[in-house]
């Protein structure tokens, strides 16, 4: 509690006040209400309690009729008075009965001859558009139409204005900018009107379509972090357009685009490109940021734009950086953060409808479980389909090939599912997964988007930190080893994660196990083995590094690589560089050529991948018939994994001994960091700390 006189609408026939007892020792005999044309409804004490924080909580009935978005003044006994706020009312089902708005015409439609405005604000006592045309402030009133809609037409052509919202609700005006507009001014000061026939988009670029999500090879990357070294040839670092920029030196030096190109990856996946808080538009330099913090869902960040004034342009950039991507071959996913926002109290959907996006209990208090001070309710009518708009507009727009959910756990899994559908709508091989960690939010767990509930969610991906703890060990615990680091007593456990945690039930399909041993989030591989391999060699590190990347590539599922993983990228030790600068979070292309063996390994692993439908086996079924294990010694891991003619063999030493193995048939050695193998052989000799890759079938 903030004011020592508070009124909460929770129901359309119970009212919540809570009085300081610093104020009239929080005592009151009656209480009623008066709205704006002065009718009073008369209210029933229903209980008193005291409350532990100095106030006394009063329930109390409505003896009269509710008009959603009239506004009330409660009055006590000593004539003072409040606001009711609407608060737990908009999760009633009453509410979402009467307030359920179908159509999808929400925003701005715009003509040269006129332009309309519609918002959905049920709760509002009023809403007006304010715009600058020609110089001059116009601020006009909305009118109040079904179904909490509130609705202006301008019969003036307004391409190009400048525009934001003023609600009233909750006693107060709040400014806001357009929630369902991709046009937005620098740091989302205000809204812009956009003729859409005027946006100049490349020509949608049609791929091969996917067999399987198991076809996919997935890179994370930054926008800013690919092209913010200096001195890699590219003109316009840290933006969209550098991003795919490509030049004679970045061709000769393998920087950037010309970088990415070469690693033979199908998917890149690009952390947050939409709206964050979190770093100044206008002066992007001054802060760093992942992006995890977001603002507008449907607006481009405009601190990757050439001009974030020109609201058109970083739609367009944005567009054509997809394209470059597609014409190169490789699809692009998008990192999506629906379950939090920057700041609750200055998110548009809030100002608009207090409450209603957010999960919150009977007690009014809000969901954590993201740890970021809020939490996105997607179950309500209205707030699913936002984001469900929200993810076709995306794809309609810009072209993109999947979508990666960071929090997933956070939303339901009804959610996910009606984004599968919808996406595949557009393109059947769209990508969707996500973060499926049981996060402890206020969604009931049987409902949660987590991996829990895999089997609810047939076509939706989990990244799979069981195979990260068991390749590279212990997230939290630096010290402790994973197999690829040299636990080799991790026997069983490896054999799950390369069947893709199929053979023991965890997972109901490959296709929804993203794998992995980096990301963005905690410290890279490098950095983790500088600990938990303390005293190693450099280049014993670098094998490492090859036998970790190598069973990401070859293991059954979906594989995952981060940026810079394929050259041990280090954060110089620190385990969150979300906020830490260039410095920490720049490709350091030096320091990949440094390590280019790494390098040259990894894209031999890609290759190879694509190469062999063994590796990418896209059913249950498949996997229990084609896959199967073997050991040297419960040392080494045998792993062989067969697709019609399409049989081969991987070998993964993690330990200082060497091992040999015999085959019952001459095999073609396919890839061996440990060069101790003839092209054709019977005989195996698998390295200490290396990884042999043979194929059967193909010898003369």
């Amino acid at each position: 509690m903030k004011e020592p006189y508070e009124a909460y609408l929770d129901d359309y026939n119970c009212l919540d006040v809570y009085m300081s007892k610093n104020f009239f020792g929080g005592k009151s005999r009656i209480f009623h209400m008066k709205d704006t044309k002065d009718r009073i409804i008369p209210l029933t004490i229903q209980s008193q309690s005291d409350l532990y924080n100095g106030y006394t909580h009063y329930s109390l009935s409505l003896n009269g009729n509710l008009q959603m978005g009239q506004e009330y003044t409660v009055y006590d006994e000593h004539c003072k008075t409040c606001v009711a706020k609407y608060s737990h009312i908009v999760k009633t089902e009453r509410f979402a009965k009467e307030y359920m708005y179908e159509k999808e015409d929400l925003g701005v439609t715009y003509t040269p001859e006129k332009t309309t405005f519609k918002v959905w604000a049920p709760t509002a006592l009023a809403v007006y558009v304010g715009y600058v045309l020609n110089g001059k402030k116009i601020v006009e009133s909305m009118v109040r139409q079904d179904k909490g809609v509130f609705s202006l037409t301008v019969n003036k052509d307004l391409n190009g204005v400048h525009y934001s919202y003023l609600v009233r609700v909750n006693g107060e005006y709040k400014g806001v900018t357009d929630p369902y507009t991709c046009f937005s001014g620098p740091n989302g000061q205000y809204s812009v009107i956009v003729d859409p026939k005027s946006l100049k988009l490349p020509k949608k670029i049609k791929l091969k379509p996917m067999d399987s999500e198991c076809d996919a090879i997935i890179y994370e990357a930054s926008i800013r972090d690919m092209t913010s070294q200096t001195g890699i040839g590219v003109s316009h670092p840290k933006k969209f357009v550098g991003f795919t920029e490509e030049n004679e030196i970045t061709k000769a030096h393998s920087t950037g685009f010309s970088y990415l190109k070469s690693l033979g990856v199908t998917h890149v996946q690009l952390m947050p490109v939409f709206d964050f808080g979190s770093v100044d538009e206008v002066y992007p330099n001054i802060f760093y940021n992942w992006g995890y913090d977001p603002v507008q869902y449907r607006c481009l960040e405009g601190a990757y734009s050439l001009d974030p004034k020109n609201a058109k342009l970083r739609i367009e950039e944005f567009a054509n950086l997809v394209h470059d991507c597609h014409k190169a071959g490789i699809r692009v996913n998008l990192d999506l953060v629906f379950n939090h926002v920057y700041v609750k109290e200055n998110f548009a959907l809030e100002n608009m409808v207090p409450d209603y996006y957010f999960l919150m209990n009977r007690e009014g208090e809000f969901s954590n479980g993201s740890f970021c001070g809020n939490d996105i309710d997607t179950q309500p009518y209205m707030a699913r389909k936002y984001f469900l708009e929200t993810c076709k507009k995306i794809i309609e727009l810009f072209d993109v090939d999947g979508f990666r959910f960071d929090l997933m756990g956070i939303l339901d899994y009804n959610l996910m599912n009606e984004i599968s559908e919808e996406c595949k709508k557009l393109k059947p091989d769209f990508m969707i997964y996500g973060e499926g960690w049981n996060m402890p939010s206020f969604v009931a767990e049987e409902i949660r988007a987590s991996q829990l509930n895999q089997a609810k969610m047939p076509h939706v991906g989990h990244f799979s930190d069981r195979f990260r703890e068991v390749v590279r060990g212990s997230n939290d615990e630096l010290s402790r080893k994973g197999f690829a680091s040299g636990q080799a007593d991790l026997f069983y456990q490896v054999k799950c994660v390369m069947a893709a945690s199929c053979m023991d039930h965890v997972f109901d399909s490959p296709a929804k196990v993203i794998n992995y041993v980096e990301c963005h989030d905690n410290h890279t591989l490098w950095d983790k083995n500088r600990v938990c391999c303390h005293g190693e060699s450099r280049d014993l590190r670098e094998k490492r590094q090859i036998m970790a990347n190598a069973m990401v590539l070859l293991a059954q599922g979906v594989p995952f690589i981060h940026c810079g993983q394929e050259f041990g990228r280090t954060k110089q030790g620190l385990g969150n560089t979300y906020n830490r600068s260039d410095n920490y979070n720049r490709v350091d292309y030096q320091r990949r050529d440094h390590h280019i063996e790494i390098v040259e390994r990894t894209k031999e692993l890609i290759q190879l991948r694509k190469e062999h439908p063994c590796f990418r086996l896209s059913t249950v079924e498949d996997i229990e018939k084609g896959v199967q294990f073997d050991s040297i010694y419960d040392q080494v891991l045998v792993y062989s994994c067969q697709k019609g003619d399409d049989h081969c063999m991987a070998f993964f030493n993690p330990t200082n001994i060497p091992y040999d193995y015999h085959l019952d048939q001459e095999a073609r050695v396919l890839f061996d960091d440990g060069n101790s193998n003839a092209l054709e052989t019977q005989d195996i000799h698998i390295a200490a700390f290396s990884v042999v890759v043979c194929q059967f079938g193909l010898t003369a």
